[in-house]
């Protein structure tokens, strides 16, 4: 590796402190480096440095999918989730990122006409007063009618976000499948569906709706969208050390007796 990229979202307090902190860890060992912001993100890198919360991780990793770019999170946001480490441990997640310690997990990734998700596409309807109609098919054919407040549809990676607030299932990322989790559904039978990855996946609905990407990008919702596997996949590095389901304990105290203290 030779082109290192910093990414930083300055509207994140210490953001820019932790950005010169890793650029100097990386001139000490002789590489070079180049920061840019997440709103002028940048090609042309072999590994980049992620500063931010999950939302800077999410915005950056949609950008450099296209470009099969590895990227690496450092957290300063609230859970962290997408993240590696921490500002405490800059110093030994570089020393073993240099000594290929080590793995590039692919993600896969949602399209909807010219938006890309790595975590969910939702779709509400405009009227936040009351409930929406929406029919969902699956490869063409007609599955079902949710009378809701709105339809995650969720990657496994995504499965740990809105999905799971939601009432959705935790999805081991290494899966290649889809959940659709219905929002405040007005009936008890409604239930999440898993899907293979490879369905194609429509909703329809006679309102005014809209559809998010990763909760960061809107658009109005037109029922001649389709929902699909992207033709890419987010390149996320994880140290070794990385084990889901400890992440899971750790991070969303999964498990966990309400009353557990160490």
């Amino acid at each position: 590796m030779k082109n290192f990229g910093i990414c930083f979202n300055e509207k994140i307090e210490k953001s820019i402190s932790v950005k010169n902190e890793l650029i100097k860890i990386l001139s000490d060992k002789g590489c070079n480096s180049e920061s840019v912001s997440i709103d002028n993100l940048k090609e042309g890198f072999d590994f980049v440095f992620v500063i931010g919360g999950d939302g800077t991780i999410l915005k950056t990793a949609r950008f450099y999918a296209k470009y099969q770019t590895p990227i690496f999170g450092i957290n300063l946001g609230r859970l962290g989730f997408l993240s590696q480490v921490s500002k405490n441990e800059l110093s030994c997640a570089v020393e073993k990122i240099l000594n290929n310690e080590f793995a590039i997990e692919n993600r896969i990734m949602l399209n909807s006409g010219n938006y890309t998700a790595l975590n969910d596409f939702v779709i509400k309807g405009c009227d936040t007063g009351r409930t929406s109609k929406f029919s969902l098919k699956i490869n063409g054919k007609y599955v079902c009618d949710y009378l809701a407040d709105g339809l995650i549809i969720s990657t496994p990676t995504g499965s740990t976000a809105y999905g799971l607030s939601a009432g959705g299932p935790v999805l081991n990322p290494s899966l290649n499948a889809f959940v659709i989790v219905p929002i405040c559904p007005h009936t008890l039978t409604a239930r999440p569906i898993v899907v293979p990855d490879s369905e194609i996946i429509t909703v329809l609905t006679d309102e005014k709706a809209i559809i998010s990407a990763d909760g960061q990008e809107f658009y109005e919702f037109k029922s001649d969208n389709i929902i699909k596997k992207s033709e890419y996949s987010a390149n996320l590095v994880l140290l070794n050390s990385f084990e889901f389901y400890s992440v899971l304990r750790e991070k969303l105290n999964w498990a966990k007796h309400p009353l557990y203290s160490e």
